[in-house]
């Protein structure tokens, strides 16, 4: 089973949740043509090479909203159009899931959503027409394993592609780090047991 990092604090811990398929939250809605650099994160913290959450977080989309990482709160959605996250790079998925956000958009490159599902972001892509479906802090609830977003702020249901099935495993395990640290205690598990 897989746990995800929130933003949840309990006498200043980071406190692990159990990963969930389902989000419910509000919607950040983002437009078209989002860059990783300079968009999701700012350039610098892409350049740095950051990759520690608590060095992250407080630069999520700082350039488009201010203090997002203090107005947003688990299990809201990042709805965005196409081409969302443009480049490889994945400091903004690490925010996002540190956070306890999912992902939903129309577009985004293989590169950032091989990036993305490997941090362990729970993300739908190829959405077509969400970004209109939506509007800013409508009340979303994301099914990322049946692929199912229900606006329930306007009463609409839409269906769009699951998590593929053989990303399911990655994902719940909380990234590619975690499915390795699995498939390896199952191997050596194995190897003892024989």
């Amino acid at each position: 089973m897989g746990y995800r990092h929130s933003q949840r604090r309990h006498q200043g811990r980071i406190i692990l949740q159990q990963f969930s398929w389902s989000l419910r939250g509000r919607c950040w809605q983002f437009g078209h043509d989002i860059p990783h650099m300079g968009g999701v994160v700012p350039m610098r913290i892409v350049s740095e090479m950051r990759t520690d959450p608590k060095d992250i977080v407080e630069h999520l989309f700082e350039g488009v909203i201010p203090n997002f990482h203090q107005l947003c709160r688990p299990g809201d959605i990042v709805v965005a159009g196409r081409n969302f996250g443009m480049g490889a790079k994945m400091q903004g998925y690490i925010a996002m899931k540190a956070l306890g956000l999912g992902l939903v958009c129309e577009s985004m490159s293989f590169l950032a959503y091989r990036e993305a599902i490997g941090i362990g972001l729970p993300v739908l892509t190829g959405c077509n027409g969400i970004s209109s479906a939506c509007n800013q802090s409508d009340e979303l609830s994301v099914n990322f394993q049946a692929g199912v977003l229900v606006n329930i702020t306007q009463d609409r249901q839409y269906q769009f592609e699951p998590v593929p099935l053989a990303l399911q495993d990655v994902l719940s395990s909380g990234g590619t780090t975690g499915w390795l640290q699995q498939w390896w205690g199952k191997k050596q598990a194995d190897k003892e047991n024989a």
